[in-house]
């Protein structure tokens, strides 16, 4: 039996992309090294990363997708058997820790390339509902009407993130704290 072409090109991409993973170690490159350099690290040739990622840019989008898949995996558990709260929490937990920056950083990035340039960040664009989708069905589960659970969910999330930008920008000027504030507000409570 052989395979199609575009199913040999996808293995490979797939084989590529746990090469760059691994030689980065959960982390992102910087959009500042070249994608030469990140080949380089990786033990691939910048051909291959140009031919099925397009560019820095697309290394960055695959790889953060990759990642945000596998921590989603990790909250869906939460999800599974917490509540609203509990996963707003761990969200929070994953995306804070020290070793998490340069990633939170190569979200942000990402993010920002996609704004200018949607159609070459579909499948990222598209992923970034995932967190929002896990959160609205938790407070469905708590007895929210859908459309309340999905509103209370994306403010959520545009919530943290926003936090996360702010603690890209100026580690350490929230806390807990405001986390906690959000929930408050998310449980109309002041």
């Amino acid at each position: 039996m052989s395979l199609s072409s575009t199913e040999g090109r996808g293995d490979a991409r797939e084989r590529l992309l746990a090469r760059l993973l691994d030689a980065f170690d959960g982390t992102l490159p910087s959009p500042e090294v070249s994608l030469r350099e990140v080949a380089a690290r990786a033990e691939t040739s910048h051909a291959l990363l140009r031919y099925h990622f397009g560019s820095l840019p697309g290394v960055l989008a695959v790889m953060l997708g990759e990642q945000r898949s596998r921590d989603n995996e990790e909250l869906f558990k939460t999800a599974r058997q917490g509540t609203f709260e509990d996963l707003v929490v761990a969200i929070w937990r994953t995306y804070t820790r020290p070793e998490q920056l340069s990633r939170v950083r190569g979200f942000f990035h990402v993010t920002g390339l996609a704004a200018y340039r949607p159609e070459d960040f579909r499948e990222f664009i598209d992923s970034l509902d995932d967190l929002t989708k896990m959160l609205a069905s938790l407070a469905e589960r708590e007895g929210l009407a859908a459309e309340e659970a999905l509103t209370r969910a994306a403010v959520t999330v545009a919530a943290m993130r926003g936090l996360l930008l702010q603690e890209v920008l100026t580690p350490g000027a929230y806390s807990e704290e405001a986390l906690a504030l959000i929930l408050r507000l998310g449980n109309g409570k002041s």
